[in-house]
């Protein structure tokens, strides 16, 4: 697990997960934005079999807890995150959000 950001280009959006990252209230701008802070991510070992899939926790422009899961693609010299998925944190996902972050943060320092 990592805390950070990361360099991309845009991001890679068609009408099937324009929609399904839609289904659990987080608005694609909300998705855009979340990606341009630091963020605690890991890669979605269990759901990676044709690409790899990362998982991406942090914090909204309004302090509501996000979830996305989504992949890296390259289109070109660019690249794009494509989202396959986003929803708000639950209270035992923000917990363990909190304590992993506190801990990185420490072995930082």
């Amino acid at each position: 697990m990592k805390v950070g950001t990361f360099r991309f280009d845009g991001f890679d959006w068609d009408s099937s997960n324009f929609f399904h990252c839609q289904l659990h209230g987080v608005t694609i701008s909300e998705i855009e934005e979340f990606f341009t802070q630091d963020l605690l991510y890991f890669e979605d070992e269990r759901h990676s079999l044709d690409e790899k899939r990362w998982i991406a926790v942090g914090l909204n422009r309004k302090e509501r807890y996000i979830f996305v899961a989504y992949t890296i693609r390259r289109k070109g010299s660019e690249i794009l995150i494509r989202s396959i998925s986003a929803r708000y944190c639950h209270k035992k996902e923000i917990k363990i959000y909190e304590e992993i972050k506190e801990k990185i943060f420490k072995e930082r320092s």
